[in-house]
Formats: C-alpha cells, sequence, structure tokens
C-alpha cells in the first residue's frame, strides 16, 4: 500500500472521535463493581485489530489537550454548543489514556491545538517522508488533508476514503473542502456558514465557480434568497474558513522517528483489564507477541476531549468468522443466523416472494428513542425464522454484517406500502427503524393490539403470555438469554447462537399468533372494524407523536422544583402544628399513630394488615372532622408533583433531540383510552393552579406556538346520544349549560338563579351517575344525608327518565350477554357480572354503564387523530401532532399557521362521528401548555 515499499504507513489515530463513537454506540457497558467500561472496551478492540491489520511501524493516539485552542481566539463562540463530557465517559479516559501507554503506543497531544492539528501536521511530516498516511477517523474536516498519499480509514464501515471518495461524499475534491465548510458551516463545531446552504447547493457552487474566492468575487450573479443570504454573510466567511482550516505546522514534542510501538506493559494492562472485566483480553496476554522495538513507547500527558465519532471493531480476522450458521431449533422454531451476503440474499428473496413478512428489532435498551439497532428478525412461514445480528459487541463475538449496509438491502422492502408487515407492540420497531433511516410501510397486522381487540380485559397482551394461551407454547424468556437482576446483561452482549434463537423464535411466533388471532377478529364485523379502522391505522399515527416528542423549559422545572420544596416545607410546618409534634410525614405507619392514638379519629377502612388506613380516600373522608388529614393530603399533592414531574422530567430529555418522548399505549385500559409512560402526562392536573404551573414548562420551539384542542363534555354528550332522551339533548342542541339545567331541576332553583355552588354540586351528580355512583357514593362525595342524596338522584331521573332506561337496558345487556359495546363495536367483557359477590357484581354493573361512554369518547378521539394525521401532511405540512391526553389533541408549529388551521383541524375532530347532539372542541394557542388551553375559540359538528 505504500509509495516507498521501505516505509509502511503511518497511523494516526484520532482517539477523541474514537471514543465518542464508541461511546454512543456502545450499550452502558460496566464491571462486576457496576463501573463503567464500554468505552475502554472498544479501545482495546479497536486498537488490536489495527495493529493486526497494518502491522505499523510509526503510529500515534491522538488526543486533544485540555483548556482553550487558537480557534476560541479566533471566535469565542467556537464549539459552543457542545455538550460536556458525559460523567461515565469521564471515568473512564484516564484509564483508557493509561491502557494505550501500556500497549506500548505512543500518545500525543498539544496545547492550544486541536488533535486535528496534530495529526495534520504528522500528515505532512510523514508524507515528506515517504510515508502513506493512514488517518484512522470519520471526521469529514479531515477529507481536506486527503491526497493520493493520504487517506482516510473509517473502521465503523471499513472504508479507505481517497481523493475520488471525497468528490463520490461531498461532490468536491479535497483541496475544496476548507471551501466547502465555510459555505455550509458546522453545527456540532458552532461554525456560522452561510444560511440555507447546505451541502449540495456548496458543491454545485465549487463546481461551477472553481473556489471560495471565485464565488464571494461573484456573489452578484447568485440569485434568489440564497444568493442574498451569501452576500449578507460574506464578512464572516473567511473567519469560518480559517476555523475549518486544519493547521499543518504545529510544533511537536516528538520526531517522527519516536512514533514507533514499543513493548507492552504486561502487568499494568493485565490490571487494567482484570478491573475491567475483559476476561478474553486477559487470557490473551499470555500469548501476546512482542513487537520488534523493545523500545518503551513515548507519551505526551493527554488531556480532556472534544467530540467526534467512533466504532467497534471484532477481536478476529473476517477469515475467522462463520459465514452462515442454520442452528439447532428450538421447540418449534427453525433459526438461521444471516453473517454473510449469501445468507442475506438469501433471506431477502424469500421475504419478497412471501405474502405476509413478520418483523421484529432487537435492541441495546427499551427507549425506542435512544436504544441502538442490535439485529433484526424476520418470518414469513410458520417453524422458521431468520436473525440478521449487527451490532453483537463482546468478547469474541463473530464478524458480522454491517449494519448500514443491511438497512440499505432490506428498506425497499420495509418500506414498501404494498407488502404488509405484521409484528408484536410493532410501534416500538417503527421508531426503532426510523430513527436507522428506515421509514416502515406497510404495516397491517399487530399480535398485541389482535389480542386486544378480542378482549381487552381478559389476559395480558405481551407475546410470551400470548403464546402458552393461544399456542400452548413456552417461549424462551429475554431472561434466559440475558439474565436478571443485576447480573443482566444488554442483548448486543447476548451471543449470537443464544440471540438467534430467541429472535428468530420471536419472529415466528409472532407470525403464528397473527395466524390463531386474526380469523377470530375477522369472524365478528364489529372487532374486525375496530381493529382495521381504528387501531391499526392509529399505530403509525402514535409512533409519529412518540418520534416528535415535545419541547420542556428545564431551568422553568428547576424554579418550580424550588417552589414547591418552600410550600411543602411551610405545609410541613402546618403538619407539625396540626399534629401537636413533629413527625416523617413519608410514614403511613407514624401517621396512623398520630391519627388515631393520638387524635383518635374514627378508622374508615384497614389494609390487609389490619393497620389503619391513611389512603387518600381516607384521608378526604377525615378532612371534615380534623384539619391535618387536608394538609397531609395538600403536602402529598405538592410532593407528587415535585417528584414525579418538577424534578423527573428534565431527566427524561432525550439527549440527542432536546425533547421529551412520552410512549403511548393502546393495550392497557380496559376501556380502550390510551395512556403513557415515560413520563406519564395524562395525570397531569389540569384544574388546579399546580398542575398548570407543570403545563407552563411544555413549550414550543423558537418561532413556534403550541395548538390545543379539548373535547367539551364528551362522555355527558355521548350520554345524550345513547341515552335518547329527549330533554338532554335538547340542552346540547340549544347550547345550554348542562350542569346548570341540572341544577335548576334538582334544587329547585330558576336557571337564571342557580347559585356557583349549586352548579358544582349539580357537576358531581351529572358526572357521578354516568359512572353509576349510589346515593352512599354521592353523600360522601357533596357532604350530605344519604337520604338527601338519593332525593337529588331520583330528581335527575325524573327529568332525564332516558337516561334511567338506558342504565338499566346496557344492565340487562352485560348480564345477557357478558359485555358491553362502543358506539363503534368495540367490547368490554364483563366476567364478573353474575359473580355471586354482591359487591364484585354490583361493581361489573357500575362499569357496564360507564364502559360504552368512556370507550366510544376513545374511539373518537382516536379516529380523529388518525383523519387529522392523514390531513396534516397535504395541508399543513408544518404542523405536528405532538401529545393525546384524554380528550386533548396538542399540536405544535408556526403560530400563524395554527391560528389559520386551528378552526378547521377544531372542526374535522368534531365530525369523527355524528351524534344526536353536536360534539363540540374547544380550542386555544399560546407558547405553552398551559397557555394553550385556554380556549380563544370553538368548533362544532351539527346533530343527525
Amino acid at each position: 500500500m505504500t509509495t516507498n515499499p521501505a516505509a509502511k504507513p503511518l497511523v494516526l489515530i484520532d482517539a477523541a472521535g474514537w471514543l465518542f463513537r464508541a461511546y454512543h454506540a456502545l450499550p452502558p457497558l460496566s464491571n462486576p463493581r457496576g463501573e463503567p467500561t464500554g468505552a475502554i472496551f472498544g479501545m482495546v478492540n479497536m486498537l488490536k485489530r489495527l495493529q493486526k491489520d497494518y502491522a505499523p511501524e510509526r503510529i500515534a493516539v491522538i488526543f486533544d489537550a485540555p483548556g482553550k485552542t487558537f480557534r476560541e481566539d479566533i471566535y469565542p463562540a467556537y464549539k459552543a454548543n457542545r455538550d460536556a463530557t458525559p460523567a461515565d465517559l469521564l471515568h473512564q479516559w484516564p484509564i483508557i489514556v493509561e491502557m494505550v501507554k501500556a500497549m506500548g503506543l505512543p500518545v500525543l497531544s498539544v496545547s492550544g491545538v486541536e488533535a486535528d492539528d496534530v495529526i495534520g501536521t504528522l500528515t505532512r511530516i510523514g508524507e515528506a517522508a515517504g510515508h502513506e498516511v493512514l488517518i484512522v477517523t470519520s471526521d469529514k474536516d479531515m477529507a481536506q488533508l486527503v491526497n493520493e498519499r493520504v487517506k482516510l480509514v473509517d473502521t465503523m464501515k471499513n472504508r479507505v476514503m481517497d481523493p475520488a471518495g471525497v468528490v463520490e461524499k461531498f461532490g468536491v475534491p479535497p483541496e475544496r473542502i476548507v471551501d466547502y465548510l465555510a459555505l455550509i458551516g458546522d453545527t456540532s463545531d458552532n461554525i456560522p456558514g452561510v444560511p440555507s446552504v447546505g451541502p449540495k447547493t456548496a458543491a454545485k457552487w465549487l463546481t461551477e465557480y472553481g473556489s471560495l474566492d471565485a464565488i464571494i468575487a461573484r456573489a452578484e450573479e447568485i440569485k434568489g434568497k440564497v444568493g442574498e443570504k451569501l452576500r449578507d454573510a460574506i464578512a464572516q466567511i473567511p473567519m469560518s474558513h480559517d476555523l475549518a482550516t486544519i493547521r499543518c505546522d504545529v510544533e511537536l514534542p516528538l520526531k517522527l522517528e519516536e512514533l514507533v510501538p514499543g513493548a507492552p506493559d504486561i502487568d499494568k494492562l493485565a490490571t487494567i483489564y482484570r478491573n475491567s472485566g475483559f476476561h478474553r483480553a486477559l487470557e490473551e496476554l499470555g500469548n501476546l507477541p512482542q513487537p520488534k522495538s523493545a523500545t518503551a513507547a513515548p507519551a505526551i500527558a493527554a488531556g480532556d476531549s472534544s467530540q467526534t465519532e467512533l466504532t467497534v471493531l471484532p477481536e478476529f480476522a473476517p477469515e475467522e468468522a462463520p459465514k452462515v450458521a442454520e442452528l439447532p431449533p428450538s421447540a418449534k422454531t427453525q433459526a438461521i443466523a444471516v453473517l454473510d451476503e449469501d445468507a442475506l440474499a438469501d433471506m431477502i428473496a424469500k421475504l419478497e416472494a412471501a405474502e405476509l413478512i413478520c418483523v421484529d428489532t432487537e435492541t441495546d435498551a427499551l427507549d425506542a428513542m435512544q436504544s441502538g439497532l442490535v439485529g433484526l428478525a424476520f418470518a414469513t412461514e410458520a417453524g422458521h425464522g431468520w436473525y440478521v445480528p449487527l451490532t453483537h459487541d463482546y468478547l469474541g463475538a463473530p464478524q458480522q454484517l454491517d449494519r448500514t449496509a443491511v438497512l440499505a438491502r432490506v428498506k425497499p422492502l420495509l418500506e414498501d406500502p404494498k407488502k404488509p408487515k405484521v409484528g408484536q407492540h410493532i410501534k416500538y420497531d417503527l421508531n426503532v427503524l426510523a430513527r436507522h433511516g428506515v421509514d416502515v410501510r406497510g404495516v397491517a397486522f399487530d399480535t398485541m393490539l389482535e389480542s386486544y381487540v378480542l378482549d381487552a380485559a381478559g389476559n395480558r397482551h405481551d407475546m410470551d403470555t400470548l403464546a402458552e394461551r393461544y399456542l400452548g407454547h413456552k417461549t424462551i424468556s429475554f431472561s434466559d438469554v440475558a439474565g436478571k437482576g443485576k447480573s443482566q446483561i444488554t442483548f448486543n452482549q447476548v451471543a449470537i447462537e443464544e440471540a438467534t434463537q430467541y429472535s428468530a423464535e420471536d419472529a415466528d411466533i409472532t407470525l403464528r399468533l397473527h395466524q390463531a388471532l386474526y380469523p377470530k377478529i375477522a369472524a365478528e364485523a364489529s372487532l374486525k372494524s375496530v381493529f382495521e379502522t381504528i387501531e391499526m391505522p392509529l399505530v403509525p399515527v402514535l409512533a409519529a407523536m412518540e418520534f416528535a416528542g415535545v419541547k420542556v423549559d428545564a431551568p422553568l422545572l428547576v424554579k418550580i422544583s424550588g417552589e414547591l420544596a418552600r410550600r411543602m416545607d411551610e405545609l410541613q410546618l402546618e403538619v407539625f402544628k396540626a399534629a401537636g409534634g413533629e413527625f416523617n410525614l413519608g410514614s403511613p405507619k407514624q401517621l396512623q399513630i398520630i391519627l388515631f392514638d393520638q387524635l383518635k379519629l374514627r378508622v374508615v377502612s384497614k389494609t390487609p394488615k389490619g393497620d389503619p388506613s391513611t389512603a387518600e380516600n381516607v384521608l378526604e373522608e377525615l378532612s371534615s372532622e380534623h384539619p391535618l388529614p387536608r394538609l397531609i393530603l395538600d403536602w402529598r399533592g405538592l410532593a407528587k408533583l415535585k417528584s414525579t414531574y418538577a424534578d423527573n422530567l428534565p431527566k427524561q430529555v432525550n439527549p440527542q433531540t432536546g425533547r421529551i418522548h412520552t410512549s403511548y399505549h393502546q393495550a392497557v385500559a380496559q376501556t380502550g383510552r390510551l395512556s403513557s409512560n415515560d413520563p406519564n402526562l395524562q395525570n397531569i392536573p389540569v384544574r388546579t393552579a399546580d398542575g398548570r404551573r407543570i403545563r407552563q414548562a411544555f413549550i414550543a420551539e423558537d418561532g413556534n406556538a403550541l395548538l390545543s384542542i379539548d373535547y367539551s363534555q364528551i362522555e355527558l354528550r355521548l350520554m345524550a346520544h345513547f341515552s335518547g332522551d329527549e330533554r338532554l339533548q335538547d340542552a346540547f342542541r340549544r347550547g345550554i349549560d348542562i350542569h346548570q339545567a341540572t341544577a335548576a331541576e334538582v334544587f329547585g332553583q330558576p336557571l337564571d338563579q342557580v347559585s356557583a355552588e349549586s352548579r358544582r354540586s349539580a357537576k358531581a351528580i351529572n358526572f357521578g351517575l354516568i359512572y353509576g355512583i349510589s346515593a352512599f357514593g354521592l353523600a360522601k362525595q357533596l357532604g350530605i344525608g344519604r337520604g338527601d342524596a338519593q332525593d337529588y338522584i331520583d330528581r335527575f331521573f325524573a327529568r332525564y327518565p332516558g337516561v334511567k332506561r338506558f342504565m338499566e337496558t346496557t344492565k340487562a345487556q352485560a348480564h345477557e350477554l357478558g359485555y358491553v359495546e362502543t358506539m363503534f363495536g368495540r367490547r368490554l367483557y364483563l366476567p364478573e357480572i353474575q359473580s355471586r359477590n354482591a359487591a364484585q357484581r354490583q361493581y361489573a354493573e357500575r362499569t357496564a354503564i360507564n364502559a360504552p361512554l368512556q370507550g366510544t369518547a376513545a374511539d373518537l378521539i382516536k379516529r380523529a387523530m388518525i383523519d387529522v394525521a392523514e390531513w396534516l401532511p397535504t395541508h399543513a405540512p408544518d404542523l405536528r401532532m405532538i401529545l393525546q391526553v384524554h380528550d386533548e389533541l396538542v399540536f405544535e408549529g408556526p403560530r400563524a399557521q395554527l391560528s389559520e388551521l386551528g378552526p378547521t383541524i377544531a372542526s374535522r375532530m368534531c365530525q369523527a362521528a355524528q351524534l344526536a347532539v353536536p360534539l363540540v372542541a374547544d380550542w386555544g394557542i399560546g407558547a405553552n401548555w398551559d397557555a394553550a388551553h385556554v380556549a380563544t375559540g370553538h368548533a362544532s359538528s351539527a346533530a343527525s
């Protein structure tokens, strides 16, 4: 490979680039003591591989030195946008430097300049000495150094970039790379470019005009807004050019002839490997070949680094890896590992010929928005499955196909909308693949949702449970291959043989579950409709919302946390005063003693262990008898807001996107309601000042605003529709305040004289009755006698007799059929409706009354989400649907567009169903979620 046969290549390693890429590519590996080791692991493997591949006689590992460089003097904001080095990587940094030295490799860093400048200087020195120079990096800036003797090596993609490769990748030759960078800028280094000028425009101009100087000289010839922006930026372009230029005249502390590998320090390496838990590397030390030169490798202390890129290499040559392994089948699955191009081509041919493809991803974490893709599993016929391992990186892992190349091969299949796909909880796979550049289309079936639509309440909907229930098959569990608890490893550390059996079985069993479940759905027209028109179309909508995420104001949350803490301290003093002494407010046992032994309050209920309960409902009931229970409730409320939201939300910001990405769940709530977690956005109080304060921290990006659209009194409107009650329907058609109307009837007051207190009580009656509340429950809620509560209920039913008929009919249907249905055919089975236990039976009857209302409300907003998501790309591509909470949707986009299109979107939401009463949606716009929740307008549908 060298120009001078007597001179082997000079290998220059961009250490920081490698380490940061390894850190972000690898899972958070740790030694038995829990200390991070992933970056150390990546570095040792890569260096060993490089030494084996090139046996360099001249080599240097270059780190950035700590402190500022001359570029900050030129431009103080240089690299100002970069995050601090992660703490767990900082912990490994000195160990890595010591390990590189112990391996006998020269280490270089020079104060006042960057590693790039040291590499640039060594490159020109190496050229002059007749060496071919190989720069191990993925930093695009290094392309300016490339010539016939200088090449870039990208170990992750196993590519060597020569001058032709630079032109192929960037569209310009190496000598024009600095011009190119000055035009496009660099967001990671905070180098300002020309606004609106991207790689294609920069390459086009440089090809047409020849150089940056020529472009500037002829700037007046460039038309349009981009020409104006070029002319506006001319003053700062020379600075950007200077910042992007790698210096090749740095004064170095070592000469070229000193950059030789020395004898490894076996004892020091053994200590590092042993402490890191690298057992195979430790074993190999005994057979470590000695280098030709026994000269100790020189080292200049390395400092902190700046972020670039990195990768991990396997520990053996490609020819040592098995090419295709057909593994022993598990119970029923013939599992095939795809490890070479022939096996990949064979699998893809079968996928292309298949009528239905089951797809599954394997990742190194549960968070779809941050996990790395470890492998892909496919199945097309029962009993068979493929697994394509991509990034298994345990010591001794066989060579695997390049992830980028594999994704490029399967991308056309996965993105083909005419190729039906099936998966288990496939929304997760959609987001994992979307983050890796694959926009999966043609998602037709999800076995989790098939089970959920068949019987939402009957069982769990995870694959292991479904396999045992419907196939009589016990699957390989994740803990079987990855372990449990503290000893559990991430999937990239699972042996490929075991991973193949596990993953191929997952795909196979998912396909077989579909074959078992879907015919049951197809046999019931109503269930088929729910599955095919509501649940499955919603999957990509929710995936897109999760992918978009929402921005939060972390500094504001810190401020709110402080406010809540101060108020908690104030409340604590009031609690101590009311209790007559200090105690631990978070201790139920101590609270029991205060409430029931010292204050002698009555015991409302007991825990399963027989102790007096201090649950929320108990404290609510006792709050009318003593001030302490209410103070405790208030303190608990603040503590929950502080810990769950003010303190936790900033920790859940995705470092890659700067936004929070909640996960929406379709197959949890029995009524069809969506739920969310990480974070749970359904439980932020909207009617309290503290809850609204939390919502103020959910904000729009600069230049954008939020649009909130919320269905008004949806369940009461559905009760009017289902019950057919003429008075109730008439009130909604005429726009009368339904709570005011109920108050007028129940409390015998003229409509225009209903007090605020009477309206609040009527509201409790309205909502309480649609949830099947009893006279006893209503009496407790309103603080009145049971007889008065029963009188109110009787008056309510006298005014709205249709509501009572609906309740009686629905309960009768539940007893007869064992289930109730929503307006769109969703079923909720109620097995306890026939229970001999009166409490269980009554609970099932109350559920039967509410489920059609709550389930239909859930179906309505799902239908609205699907419709709006289909409408937005064509009519409002700059708007994104980002949140769904109860009966509310939240959108983000430019304020002017939200103001213009908000009424239209709200109107579309009102067309989600045709009811006997109008559907009404209130909408508002604001810079944050709370401000947007203040309605500034409303839309309404016509009643049928």
